[in-house]
C-alpha cells in the first residue's frame, strides 16, 4: 500500500535546464537552487555504440560544460530508477564535478532480480552500496538551502522514485507528457495497478507543481517536450486524467505492454545502472564485458 501523506511542498522555484539525448529520447536535468550555485543533476546519460561495444560521454560533457560555465557546485546525482533504456553517466560526472549519487532504497530488490538474470557472482553486491545514498519514501535532503524530498512511486519498477525539488518534480518513467500517458509496467517487479496508484499520488501534489519527464517520443510527430504541470496532467493525460478508473487502466496497460518489444539498450543498461553507472569489473587482462542472457526477459 502506498502512503498518500506528502511533505509540505516548498515554494522555492529552482532553475531547471534540460539536456535532450536524441539517441535514447532521454531528458537529463541540471537543477539549480534559487539564489545559489548549488545544483543537482537528474538522470544523466552515458553514450554507447552497442554494435561496436564503445562508450563515450558527449551527452555528459555537455552537462559538465554547462555546470562549469555557470560556476555551479554539484551536490547530487539523482537516479529516478534503474533505467532500462539508457546507461547512467553518474560516476563520470561525479569524478568531474563531485556530488553524491542517490537512488531509491528498493534498488536492492532490482539488484537481486537482475543479479540472477545476469548470473552475477557473489562479488556483485546486492545491498545498494554502489550508491552514496538510498532514499526511503518521504526522505528529505537539501540542494544548497532548497529542500527536496523523495516519493516512492513504484509500478514501472519497484525502485522508482519521484524527486520533488522546490516546485519541480522529476517523475522518471512513471508519467509521460499528457499525450504520451504512462510508462510500461511489465518489467520484472513492475505492476500496472501499483503504477496507477503511484500516478495518482504524484497528481495529489499542488496543481502548479512543474513535472519534468525522463523521456518524450513526440507522439503524432509533435516537437519533443518534457515539462508539464500537475493540473495539465489531471486534465488531459490520456491514461490517468481525473476520472480514469484503476480497473480500466490496468486492463489497458496490461494489453498494451504485451504488444511492446524490449527496449533496444535494456541489456547493457541494466547491467551498468544496477551498479550505479559503473561498468562490470574488468578481467585479469583489463577487458570488460556485458552479458546477453538468452530467453531471460
Amino acid at each position: 500500500m502506498i502512503s498518500t501523506n506528502l511533505p509540505l511542498l516548498s515554494d522555492s522555484r529552482p532553475e531547471v535546464t534540460a539536456f535532450f539525448d536524441a539517441t535514447t529520447n532521454t531528458i537529463s536535468y541540471v537543477v539549480r537552487a534559487p539564489s545559489s550555485r548549488a545544483c543537482a543533476i537528474v538522470d544523466s546519460v552515458m553514450d554507447i555504440d552497442y554494435a561496436a561495444g564503445r562508450i563515450s560521454f558527449e551527452h555528459a560533457d555537455r552537462i559538465i560544460d554547462y555546470v562549469r560555465e555557470h560556476g555551479l557546485e554539484t551536490e547530487w546525482h539523482i537516479e529516478t530508477h534503474v533505467h532500462a533504456d539508457h546507461l547512467s553517466a553518474a560516476p563520470y560526472l561525479q569524478q568531474k564535478l563531485g556530488g553524491k549519487i542517490g537512488i531509491g532504497e528498493r534498488i536492492v530488490q532490482v539488484q537481486d532480480t537482475f543479479g540472477k538474470v545476469f548470473n552475477e557472482g557473489t562479488e556483485f553486491r546486492r545491498d545498494g552500496s554502489q550508491f552514496d545514498r538510498l532514499f526511503a519514501d518521504g526522505d528529505r535532503y537539501r540542494i544548497g538551502s532548497m529542500e527536496a524530498f523523495a516519493m516512492h512511486t513504484p509500478g514501472h519498477t519497484p525502485a522508482c522514485m519521484t524527486h520533488v525539488m522546490g516546485d519541480a518534480a522529476f517523475v522518471g518513467d512513471t508519467l509521460f507528457m499528457p499525450d504520451g500517458g504512462t510508462a510500461r509496467a511489465d518489467f520484472p517487479g513492475g505492476d500496472a495497478r501499483t503504477l496507477y496508484r503511484s500516478t495518482r499520488r504524484i497528481l495529489e501534489l499542488p496543481d502548479h507543481t512543474r513535472l519534468f519527464m525522463c523521456h518524450d517520443y513526440g507522439p503524432g510527430g509533435r516537437e519533443i517536450r518534457w515539462e508539464t504541470t500537475v493540473a495539465e496532467q489531471r486534465a488531459s493525460n490520456i491514461h490517468v486524467r481525473d476520472g480514469a478508473g484503476e480497473g480500466a487502466f490496468v486492463r489497458m496497460r496490461t494489453e498494451r505492454d504485451a504488444s511492446l518489444s524490449m527496449p533496444r539498450l535494456i541489456l547493457p543498461s541494466l547491467q551498468v545502472n544496477m551498479r550505479a553507472g559503473h561498468l562490470p569489473p574488468a578481467d585479469d587482462e583489463g577487458r570488460r564485458f556485458l552479458k546477453v542472457p538468452i530467453d531471460a526477459l
